[in-house]
Parts: C-alpha cells; structure tokens; sequence
C-alpha cells in the first residue's frame, strides 16, 4: 500500500530484457514493493543507490513507457502518516494529457481517460496520476482536470507534462469496492 506521496524522482539507468534500474537515494530491501511512476514493482537488486526490479510483460501491457526520470515511494509502513490517500500501485489505465495551463501560483492539467476509470471519479475526489495523489477540481465526458501546486511540480515529474503526454492512472480503490458491494447491499433490502 502508499499514499501517493512521492518521495523522489528516480533517474531510469537501463530498462533491458524486462528488467529496470533506477539511481536512487531510497533506502530499500531485496522483496520491498516501490512504486514506480505508481506501478507497484518489486526490489529484486539494490546495489550502489540502484534499485533493480524485473517488470513483467502483464505490467508492461497496461502501463504507459517508462520515462528517463521516474516518481518514487516506497510502500507504507504500519504507523507512518497517511498524507494522500489510499494508493494500491495497481494501475488501472493509461490517460492522455489534453492540456497543461498556468493557472495563478499553479498548473491545471486536463486528463483524457477510458469512460471504465472516469466512472469512479468525483470532484474533489481521490485520483493517482503517475503514483502522485491529487485531487480531482473538475469533470468533463472525456476527462478530468487536477490543479497542480508549486511544490507538485518540482518534486514530481508532473511539472514536466505536456499535451499528448500518456499518464498512468490509478482510480480511488474505495469507488471500486463501493461499485462492487452495491448489488449484493440493493438484494438485500
């Protein structure tokens, strides 16, 4: 499980034969999850502030490419502050950037996603967009927009997004259990 909050941005060394090595400062044992641009990989090696982790092709075939620079957090541990939300490392889709404009101190971002992950979200409800927790400001048929703070945009890697860009996208776990236990709660009543 993680928050969403990242904890640095990782520099992608190799990405060769399923297997990728980021340079990190994270402090990390062989079996640790880490979320990966919000992908939950495994430590297979750490070696010289190098994380090794083997990503198989069931992963690859539903996240977007990994970049030169990556979003990093390791999973949480039992009595660490739950500052975002709950985050799974289980992404749900791929998104599209429609658009990145300033807007006062910030950024709005505008966020194209399949209508099967836009049914989950609410307006000032939970998304994951590359392992960074956010909050949804507005809604439209084809997408999303999150309103992105000074700090977001130089600790991540969302402040280098542009239009066409994809993004992994994580929807909030709890809309997906509420969605699930609604039939059995209505043949109940």
């Amino acid at each position: 499980m993680f928050t969403g909050i990242v904890r640095e941005k990782g520099r992608v060394v190799s990405f060769d034969g399923g297997r990728l090595v980021v340079e990190s400062g994270i402090t990390a044992e062989i079996g640790d999850s880490v979320a990966v641009d919000g992908v939950c990989l495994t430590l297979a090696g750490s070696e010289n502030g190098h994380l090794a982790f083997d990503v198989m092709v069931e992963t690859l075939d539903r996240v977007k490419p990994f970049g030169s620079e990556v979003n990093l957090e390791p999973a949480l541990r039992a009595g660490e502050p739950l500052g975002g939300h709950y985050v799974q490392g289980h992404v749900d889709g791929v998104g599209t950037v429609r658009s990145v404009e300033p807007e006062g101190d910030g950024t709005r971002v505008w966020i194209d996603a399949r209508p099967d992950l836009l049914r989950y979200l609410v307006e000032k409800g939970s998304i994951t967009v590359e392992g960074v927790s956010l909050t949804v400001a507005d809604l439209d048929a084809a997408g999303f927009a999150v309103a992105l703070v000074q700090h977001t945009l130089a600790v991540t890697t969302l402040g280098g997004l542009a239009t066409g860009n994809p993004v992994n996208l994580e929807a909030d776990v709890l809309a997906k259990y509420v969605e699930r236990l609604l039939p059995g709660l209505r043949s109940a009543e």
